[in-house]
């Protein structure tokens, strides 16, 4: 069976323990080695980074390479790498939208919060906020399932698979909200029958009637094909370029990005401030 780290930590964990079950199987012999290959080592890799240095490639690009060799897995590619105020560290943004810091020699990796003390802000959670955000404006809507509450006036974009447990509670907490459209697009992840529902409720003669009554009622949607099932597969490959790895995923008309269930008096006070923000 195949594995798939989807994580930074999770390869750092077995980073460690691998290191860990080596080393308390190592001879006295080995370690004296090891401490003089360790010194010829150094003395190599001084070189190295000298010659690097002269090269006059960018620090950046060095700091990539280095995480990159870390890691291994292309699923965790590095984004971007950028020198950060705090510490003379280097923010390293991976290709899950984890956030992970290290030094110009990538010799340590930190993987928690940066908190400003003069500020007190979160200077973590707020670039996270910022990196999961999107242009709202681009995603495709034709794409996507449509219902309106009441006037329709404000907007929230879903993510969904039909067999999510979460998105059916999510689907109930939604029709509590008033004066919104609700644009859902279908994203089946977790099991071939997710595909197949998704194929038949998506070519539906009334897709929203046929969403809202396997989502809310339980009833399956009856098995219909239709030329335009290719935007199912659309869908997924959207989710994937969104670094989307569970559903349901929200957005909101300020770009905004919400993974996860929330009830409905949490999206309304989430619609509420970005209409007042937009008023301003």
């Amino acid at each position: 069976m195949a594995f798939v780290f989807r994580s930074f930590r999770a390869v750092l964990l077995l980073f460690v323990i691998v290191v860990i079950a080596v080393s308390t199987i190592q001879t006295g012999h080995a370690k004296e080695t090891k401490a003089r290959k360790g010194v010829a080592a150094a003395d190599a890799k001084k070189a190295k980074v000298h010659k690097a240095d002269e090269s006059g490639k960018p620090d950046e690009d060095r700091v990539r390479k280095g995480v990159e060799a870390f890691i291994g897995l292309p699923e965790l590619a590095v984004t971007s790498v950028a020198r950060i105020p705090q510490g003379g560290l280097y923010e390293i943004v991976l290709g899950n939208g984890e956030l992970i810091y290290t030094d110009k020699a990538v010799s340590f990796f930190i993987l928690g919060n940066i908190i400003d003390v003069k500020t007190r802000k979160d200077l973590t959670s707020d670039r996270l906020e910022k990196l999961a955000s999107i242009d709202f404006k681009s995603l495709p809507l034709e794409h996507a399932i449509k219902r309106v509450n009441g006037n329709g006036q404000r907007v929230i974009v879903t993510f969904e698979d039909p067999n999510c447990g979460y998105c059916k509670h999510l689907g109930q907490e939604l029709q509590k909200i008033k004066d919104v459209t609700i644009y859902t697009f279908l994203n089946p992840i977790l099991s071939a029958d997710s595909i197949a529902k998704s194929r038949h409720i998506w070519c539906a003669k009334d897709k929203a009637a046929a969403w809202t009554a396997w989502i809310i009622d339980g009833k399956a949607p009856p098995v219909r094909e239709c030329d335009d099932s290719t935007v199912i597969d659309n869908n997924i490959v959207l989710a994937r370029k969104l670094r989307m790895t569970g559903t349901p995923v929200l957005f909101f008309a300020n770009g905004a990005r919400i993974v996860g269930y929330r009830e409905a008096p949490d999206l309304e006070q989430i619609l509420e401030k970005i209409s007042a923000d937009a008023g301003k």
